[in-house]
């Protein structure tokens, strides 16, 4: 069934471009090594493998030497928009003594960018149209601010707009469970390294579950709520995600899959999935 509307251009701003960006998720972030990156760094520090010219010393390695955190990371277009807009292509290089204040921006651009890509995807969600105003409003709320001078990104208050944009989607997700008939359906208290191979998922809500591991082979996941879900090393081989829900490109490049598992269509292919 389908439950999205199709509009590629809108999420054209939402995709990472490393090329555009400055390194930002590299050294403005805090790593642990048990999280799966190079080692422990702390905010604001470069991490070990940043060239120069901002690209990763290791990238075409990453799988090899297991480094599921950069891996599955991903920054929404928050990178290139701080880099490229906000800054006008000047970096943290270029201008250290505003490097602090750099980093604070793209955190707070990122925090922004991954609600609008959940506000995005509402507004996409044909289930959802009568909410269709109250979400466009808020995102052009958000590409205003996040096209503002640095300090007035750094002053916006998040946490109420936030609340307001958690408001919206709580009530998406009231509607989606009755366009795929799937009012009150149960899912498992615990998914983890659970075996749930070709299982209908559609219209079930695994928002903020730890999927970490689960096999989902050949299940079917036709307006299944992915809302902040962990799916590292789940098992999506050859699954249907084409009409999932919420679901992130970190969340696809955080899992298992292959070129027969089937992806929302703003997605992209991780290239470890063969």
């Amino acid at each position: 069934m389908l439950i999205h509307e199709r509009n590629d251009k809108i999420w054209e701003p939402m995709k990472s471009n490393c090329s555009k960006c400055s390194g930002l998720c590299c050294t403005a972030l805090f790593f642990s090594k048990a999280d799966g990156f190079p080692k422990d760094k702390v905010s604001g520090q470069p991490c070990i493998n940043l060239l120069n010219d901002y690209r990763c010393k290791i990238h075409p390695q990453l799988e090899k030497q297991k480094m599921k955190g950069c891996i599955g990371y991903d920054c929404f277009g928050a990178g290139q928009q701080v880099t490229q807009i906000i800054y006008q292509g000047q970096t943290w290089r270029d201008m250290p003594n505003r490097a602090t204040e750099i980093f604070d921006v793209f955190i707070m651009v990122f925090k922004l960018y991954q609600i609008r890509y959940y506000l995005t995807e509402a507004m996409l969600l044909i289930p959802a149209q009568p909410l269709k105003n109250s979400v466009q409003s808020l995102i052009e709320e958000n590409i205003k601010i996040c096209q503002d001078q640095p300090g007035n990104i750094l002053s916006f208050d998040l946490e109420q707009y936030r609340h307001r944009a958690n408001h919206i989607l709580k009530q998406v997700c009231k509607l989606l469970p009755q366009s795929v008939h799937s009012e009150g359906k149960k899912v498992p208290a615990n998914f983890l390294g659970g075996n749930f191979k070709g299982q209908d998922m559609s219209g079930a809500d695994l928002s903020a579950k730890l999927l970490i591991a689960a096999n989902f082979e050949k299940s079917l996941f036709n307006g299944t709520l992915f809302l902040g879900a962990d799916t590292r090393d789940t098992n999506f081989k050859n699954a249907d995600l084409s009409e999932a829900v919420f679901l992130t490109q970190g969340q696809v490049n955080s899992a298992k899959g292959n070129r027969q598992t089937k992806l929302p269509y703003h997605l992209d292919y991780p290239v470890t999935w063969k």
